[in-house]
Formats: C-alpha cells, sequence, structure tokens
C-alpha cells in the first residue's frame, strides 16, 4: 500500500465533506462543527491530533499525565488517544465530566484503561485481540439525519485494525448504541462493535476499536482500486470548478478505497461534533 495515500486521502476526505455540506445546505452546521472546543490527550499509539491538523480543526494537546491538572468544561469534547494511560484521578474527573454534560471519545485500549473504571457496565474489553488486517464494515445510522447526508448506499467502508486491538463487549444493550459494526470482526473475534455510544449523566461517551487515524486500507473489490477521482463523482454534483480543484488534490497514488475509508472515519468524527453542538443548542 502506498504510504503516503492515507495523509492525503484524509485531505481529499475533508475537502469532500465541507463539499457535501454545502450541497446539503448544512455550511452553517460546518462552521460551528470547525471552530469546536476540543482537548485531546495524547498517547502513544494513535494520533487522532493528525487527523485534525488535516481537517483544519482547532485543539488544544495535553499529555496524559497533566490530564488531571486541567481544567475542564462541560461544553468541551475531549478525545484520549490509545492507550489512555490517565490516572485514577483523570479517571474520576472524566467521570464528573461526562455526568456534567461533556462528551468524551477514546480509541482501542482506552477501552480497559479508561472506559471500564470510568463508566462500568456499558462495555468492556472481551480478552481477544484482533491481527493487524483491513474489515469490511457498516454504518447503521438508519435514523442518523447527519450520517444520512454524509453515506450513501454504494458506500463500502473498510476499517484498519491494528495488531492486538481490543474488541468491544456490549454489556448494557438497552443503552449502548452501535453505530458501526463489522460481521468479520464477529466472526473472528467473538464481538461486532467497531464504533459505539452511550448517554451518561448529562454528556455523551463514544469508543472506538483500533485506532482513529486509519494507517491504511485495502481494496476488497474492483471499485475500490478505481482511482481516487472516481469516489468524488459517487459523492458529489461535481461541475468544473469542482473538478479543477480535485485534481489538483489527488495523486495518482490515492485510490478510491484510501479516500473512502478516510472519509468514513472523518464523518464519524464529524457527527460527533455535530452531536455536542445539538447538544449545546437543546440545553
Amino acid at each position: 500500500t502506498n504510504p503516503m495515500g492515507m495523509p492525503n486521502a484524509y485531505k481529499v476526505a475533508n475537502e469532500i465533506l465541507k463539499d457535501r455540506f454545502e450541497e446539503n445546505n448544512m455550511s452553517d452546521d460546518y462552521e460551528k462543527i470547525i471552530n469546536s472546543d476540543i482537548v485531546i490527550v495524547s498517547g502513544s499509539y494513535d494520533h487522532i491530533q493528525d487527523v485534525f491538523r488535516k481537517l483544519d480543526l482547532k485543539f488544544s494537546l495535553t499529555n496524559p499525565n497533566n490530564f488531571s491538572q486541567i481544567p475542564l468544561n462541560p461544553d468541551q469534547i475531549v478525545f484520549i488517544n490509545c492507550p489512555g494511560d490517565v490516572d485514577h484521578l483523570g479517571i474520576r474527573k472524566i467521570n464528573k465530566f461526562v455526568k456534567d454534560g461533556g462528551f468524551v471519545f477514546t480509541t482501542d485500549w482506552a477501552l480497559k484503561h479508561v472506559i471500564e473504571p470510568a463508566f462500568p457496565g456499558f462495555i468492556r474489553y472481551n480478552n481477544n485481540t484482533t491481527a493487524d488486517e483491513v474489515v469490511r464494515v457498516e454504518i447503521l445510522a438508519p435514523n442518523d439525519p447527519f450520517l444520512q447526508t454524509l453515506i450513501d448506499k454504494n458506500d463500502d467502508p473498510q476499517w484498519w485494525l491494528e495488531s492486538s486491538s481490543y474488541p468491544i463487549k456490549v454489556i448494557n444493550e438497552n443503552d449502548v448504541e452501535i453505530l458501526v459494526k463489522s460481521n468479520e470482526v464477529k466472526e473472528k473475534y467473538g464481538e461486532s462493535a467497531i464504533f459505539v455510544t452511550f448517554q451518561y449523566g448529562k454528556g455523551r461517551v463514544y469508543h472506538m476499536i483500533s485506532h482513529f487515524y486509519l494507517q491504511r486500507a485495502e481494496n476488497r473489490t474492483q471499485r475500490h482500486t478505481n482511482s481516487g477521482s472516481d469516489y468524488l463523482y459517487e459523492k458529489l454534483k461535481m461541475d468544473d470548478l469542482k473538478k479543477n480543484k480535485y485534481d489538483y488534490m489527488i495523486d495518482d497514488d490515492t485510490n478510491l478505497g484510501e479516500v473512502e475509508a478516510a472519509f468514513s472515519s472523518s464523518a464519524l468524527m464529524n457527527k460527533v461534533l455535530w452531536d455536542k453542538k445539538k447538544q449545546m443548542e437543546n440545553n
């Protein structure tokens, strides 16, 4: 696979997102999203901040050791990179932050290190670990107006599993919503959940298996090997202006599978920010 493919795919995906918002008359929503109040806790394995830089999102970065010292307010969204090594004061702080209305988003090993101790009884690590592989995923959001505007019927997104990723066992099936699932992961590792969310107090928790920054995609079908620019025609009403813009952005090495994978993960990311905006408007 092409090492440059994913960074470039994320850039292209971000531009497609912007254009989709415009086509759906949601430019105001986009403006609100990119002005979200975001705190990222760094980690040694995942690098959400790299995606945020590609998406032109502002954020403040802190390391896990300092996390329990920094002030938080419930209007913020905290993203915790894998492995999520925050201390017990940090765990208490996350619990209170979400209870008061904050949103928290974690990846992979943070399931065991953050979610289980801070929010017991919702989801847990199932004690299997995955191989390094790319799996096909399904985005389950028939009633989600936001994702409906971004994800189409012919999308066939791939998800990269880091070697030793932690499968997500849903304990509380009434309160945990599975937003993305994979039958392949269920067959191999016993659980289908890829990306889940649940409400806690006035706030919300999101967790995803593997890493937010997808390192690679794989070509499962003939369609995935098509040029990244073919994806534009599936996603957008193309005109000459857009065509010129994307011709300049998409190199020959970036294929459709990579752009689609980056677009799916960026869409989910934006969903979290959008949900937060809606919550704040409704309060």
